[in-house]
């Protein structure tokens, strides 16, 4: 059996598990795949700058060593009941493979990681390992007309932002956007409902405090995580 090496990793903002985008294309922010030195060649990646967008097949890292189980808990349900593990994306799966379709907004020939690629609306770690890139076909890969499941609509009304003491402006506003998008789109398990509870998530550079009560997000505190 071949094995499986990484040819990138991705480089985002979100550090940790917890406010990761649950699905790709959730949040627009701006995210670089880094091909790793052996894959650094020019020739591998022409022509890819005339699609919209590519499929990314990663590694699920941060749950290498956990058990798999037949049925999961998915949060589009509540987090109480189980389905089927091969009908969710949840990443305790028997092969810890991910797959994401992002929008490839350009290809960077110049500089010591080039190639690289910039891309929007990816739903993974900072230093997700990736497999292997695959043009998005639109004729072979599009099918709005079918079924979902129990995830057939799109995620609820994103809840309000309140930041009363204008914290968000410390971030460079392409950061910010990103961060509030995640942020009204409630990060927290679909199992916590505790209005009184203070939640930190890092995010790049920072750590965020947050809460969430009665359709609304309020922004806490964010402190800078290397002088912590």
């Amino acid at each position: 059996m071949a094995t499986l090496n990484p040819i990138a990793h991705i480089e985002t903002p979100f550090k940790g598990k917890f406010g990761v985008p649950r699905q790709a294309g959730l949040v627009s922010y701006e995210a670089r795949v880094v091909f790793e030195p052996d894959y650094r060649v020019t020739e591998a990646v022409r022509g890819l700058e005339t699609f919209d967008y590519v499929w990314l097949i990663w590694h699920f890292h941060l749950s290498d060593g956990e058990a798999w189980h037949p049925t999961v808990r998915p949060p589009r349900l509540g987090g109480n009941t189980r389905v089927g593990v091969f009908a969710t994306r949840s990443p305790f799966r028997p092969n810890p493979i991910g797959i994401s379709c992002v929008r490839l907004l350009r290809v960077e020939q110049t500089g010591p990681q080039g190639p690289t690629l910039v891309v929007d609306g990816a739903d993974l770690v900072d230093g997700t390992p990736i497999f292997d890139i695959k043009p998005y076909l639109a004729y072979a890969d599009a099918h709005p007309e079918a079924r979902c499941g129990f995830a057939q609509d799109a995620p609820t009304t994103p809840l309000e932002m309140v930041d009363d003491h204008g914290l968000l402006l410390q971030l460079p506003e392409s950061k910010r956007q990103a961060l509030v998008q995640v942020l009204r789109l409630d990060p927290r398990p679909h199992y916590q409902h505790d209005a009184a509870r203070v939640y930190t998530m890092p995010f790049d550079c920072w750590e965020v405090k947050f809460s969430v009560s009665e359709g609304y997000v309020e922004v806490l505190n964010i402190l800078n995580a290397t002088t912590l």
